[in-house]
Parts: C-alpha cells; structure tokens; sequence
C-alpha cells in the first residue's frame, strides 16, 4: 500500500504541534473560569486622557498573583473602541493590552500578543452580564472568542495617589488565537453578504444574536462580526463579539439603532437573512433546545449575580424558547426579514457612525 509522502507528514505534524501550542496556551489564561485579579500601574492619568481618534500605546505594567507570588508584565496599553471610548459615555474606555514577546514569557500572557481588556462603563456589574454572553455563545459553538472575567485595580489612579477600587472588567481571546485555536485563519474581505457565509453556523450565530436581544452587528460592515476560514480563498464563518447592546445585559446607555425603530434592547429582532423555507432551521433550533438547561446555569448557579438580575434574566430566556417551539411565533419572529413593512434589511454600520 503507497503510504502519505513524507513531506505532507511533517506538514500535518507541525501543524498539529502548533495548533496544540495554541491551545495550551489558550487554557492557561481563558481556559480557567475564576476570577483573574489583576493590578494596571504607570501613568494611567495619560492614558484615560488618550481617548481621541487616534489613542497612543503608553507603557504600563500589570500584575496578577501566582503561587510563586506577584507577577509584573511590561505591557503597551492603549484605548480602543468607539462609544465606550468616549468620555461623554463611559467612565473608563476599553483598552487594548499589546505584549512583546520578550515580556510575556514564562507567565500568564506567554505567547500572547493584543488582548482586549473591556472595563467598567459605567456599573462593572454590566460587565459580568456581558461575560456571561460569551459564555453562552461559548456553549452554541466552539468558533467563538473566549472570556476571562478579572478583577482589576488601577494604580495610582489620581493626582492623590490612591488606588482605584478593584473592579471587573473582560479579558477577550484574541482574534488569530480564536482562529488558530479552531485550525483556521482569520480573513478580511470587503462587502460580505450573511448568505455567504458557512449557512449552518451563521444561523446559530443569528439566532444566539436573537436570544441575547442584541441587534448592533452587520456582517456586510464588520460591525461586532469577524470572519475567519480554512483558508482565505474559502467560505467563512461569522463569529460574533461586542454584546454591551444585547437586551440580556440590559446596560443603561444601550439603546437600539433608531432606524431598527425598536423601543429597547429588551425587544427582540431576529436580524438574520430573508428565509422564507422554514425547513432552514430543523437543526438550529432543537440544537438550541439541547443547550437549554446549560445555557440556564450559567445564571441560575452564578454567585455573583444577584436575585433581581437572575429572575428577569430567566423571564426573558423563557420568552426565547416559548418563541422558538411555538411554529406560528417562530415564523413570525424569523421571517421578519423578508418584510417588505419592515426594517429586516437595515445594515448596521455602528452606532458610533449614526
């Protein structure tokens, strides 16, 4: 029997070896679900007065603990973002943390190289919120970014020298970890329609946009959507980030894009293509019923969420899975799009761009 050409064995070898790196690294900082403490220190007032259109890297240092004790990472950090980036809005922008890879060797962000850190915007609780979305989404498919929830303290956080109170904010996976982790790439092209897409996939992904209420992604315009692929030549696949908007985190600045005409972000719109065949979801939706439960515990077994939270949470997953096993509700809600009344073919550029 010919066997495989021994180049294309090596290949396949050091593509495994590589993907398995990845991954080990991935499980060190996002695969562990406890609370991260970390402590931001350098000049932080120059760095929350850096919120224009073009925000520069400044040189910090953040901390966390080990069990050899405290661990301190030069890293450059910089604001990102749109609406959380601006004053006017949010008290604390976004940040993007970028590691040498001098700097993160041999610790927690070894082989790490930008990192979203999302902060507190206004109430941290509403980042805990937000981190249970991705771990819903976590459950719907592995073709998802990874969060890790951390406590943070900034350092010196004013002209008096006092800390900030420790506070949570989000670590997110970053986009070409997501995609090697998955053994693909991340890819960049211009005008993709959702109908050109990986179907199976971007059906979950719109329905898991629906059952979390948010409605501020597009994938013709990128707006909290990347793609990634095989390679760049093949179909891709749309994964989705960003849910500070979605109804189920219900943050007090969020609101609806006003051309949806939708009076809260508690209000669901399914914002998938027109499929007028509703034959194109006999998968989707029984796979969602078979998350259900799991999807229900991240809440219902969750110490740091509070009683009012988890009951009005529960009531509006209840609301999602009344919809998606009534057929009459289901036809009604997922062949929106195909309204000519409607606003189903609205494409979201960003809320910052209105």
């Amino acid at each position: 029997m010919q066997g495989v050409p021994l180049k294309s064995n090596l290949f396949l070898l050091f593509f495994l070896v590589a993907i398995d790196n990845v991954a080990q690294t991935q499980d060190r900082l996002f695969g562990d679900t406890s609370v991260l403490e970390l402590t931001l220190s350098g000049e932080l007032q120059e760095l929350l007065r850096d919120r224009g259109s073009d925000p520069q890297y400044h040189a910090l240092a953040i901390t966390y603990k080990s069990k050899e004790g405290p661990v301190s990472v030069p890293v450059k950090v910089k604001a990102r973002g749109h609406f959380r980036k601006l004053k006017e809005n949010c008290k604390y922008p976004p940040l993007l943390l970028n590691f040498s890879k001098e700097s993160g060797e041999n610790t927690l962000f070894n082989n790490q190289n930008k990192l979203k850190l999302v902060t507190p915007c206004q109430d941290d609780k509403y980042v805990v919120y937000e981190y249970l979305a991705y771990k819903i989404y976590n459950l719907i498919s592995p073709l998802s970014f990874r969060a890790r929830l951390v406590k943070i303290t900034f350092e010196n956080f004013n002209n008096k020298g006092k800390d900030s109170d420790p506070m949570y904010g989000l670590l997110i996976e970053d986009e070409e970890k997501m995609a090697q982790r998955n053994g693909m790439v991340s890819v960049d092209r211009t005008m993709v329609r959702p109908e050109q897409t990986q179907t199976k996939e971007f059906l979950n992904m719109a329905v898991f946009e629906y059952l979390i209420g948010n409605t501020d992604w597009s994938v013709q315009y990128r707006q909290n959507i990347k793609l990634i692929a095989t390679d760049t030549l093949s179909r891709p696949y749309a994964v989705p980030y960003d849910f500070d908007h979605a109804g189920i985190v219900y943050a007090p600045y969020a609101k609806p894009a006003e051309q949806l005409l939708l009076g809260s972000t508690r209000e669901r719109r399914y914002r998938g293509f027109c499929v007028q065949d509703m034959n194109y979801f006999n998968e989707t939706i029984p796979y969602f019923n078979q998350q259900k439960s799991e999807v229900y515990k991240l809440y219902t077994d969750n110490v740091l969420l509070d009683a009012g939270y988890i009951k009005s949470t529960i009531k509006f997953l209840d609301d999602f899975y009344e919809t998606i096993n009534d057929p009459k509700k289901l036809m009604r809600e997922f062949q929106y799009p195909c309204r000519s009344d409607g606003t189903g073919n609205v494409v979201i550029m960003g809320l910052d761009k209105n």
